[in-house]
Formats: C-alpha cells, sequence, structure tokens
C-alpha cells in the first residue's frame, strides 16, 4: 500500500467520525507514540475534524 492509498484511506475513514471521536483516536496514538510527534498527531486531528465541516 502507497502513501496516497493510506492518506485516502484516513480522509475517508476521518468523513465517517465525530470529532470527539477524533479526538478519542487522536489520544489514543499519542498514548502509543513518542512524545514527539504529538504536535503532528493534533495537528492532523484538526485537519481530519475539518473535512466534517
Amino acid at each position: 500500500m502507497g502513501m496516497d492509498d493510506m492518506i485516502n484511506k484516513a480522509k475517508s475513514a476521518a468523513s465517517n467520525m465525530s470529532d470527539e471521536q477524533i479526538d478519542d483516536a487522536a489520544e489514543k496514538i499519542k498514548d502509543k507514540t513518542p512524545d514527539s510527534v504529538d504536535d503532528k498527531v493534533d495537528m492532523l486531528a484538526e485537519q481530519a475534524k475539518k473535512l466534517n465541516d
């Protein structure tokens, strides 16, 4: 699976999630990954929530 496929899959999944579900998923990701990626996870979560607008 290429990067474009993964991005499209993530966009599709995010469009079916509420803002609260996106926040919950982001927190779970941040719990499992190094603190150095927290800012990127937060940024992506905000972008995913914009897709819901």
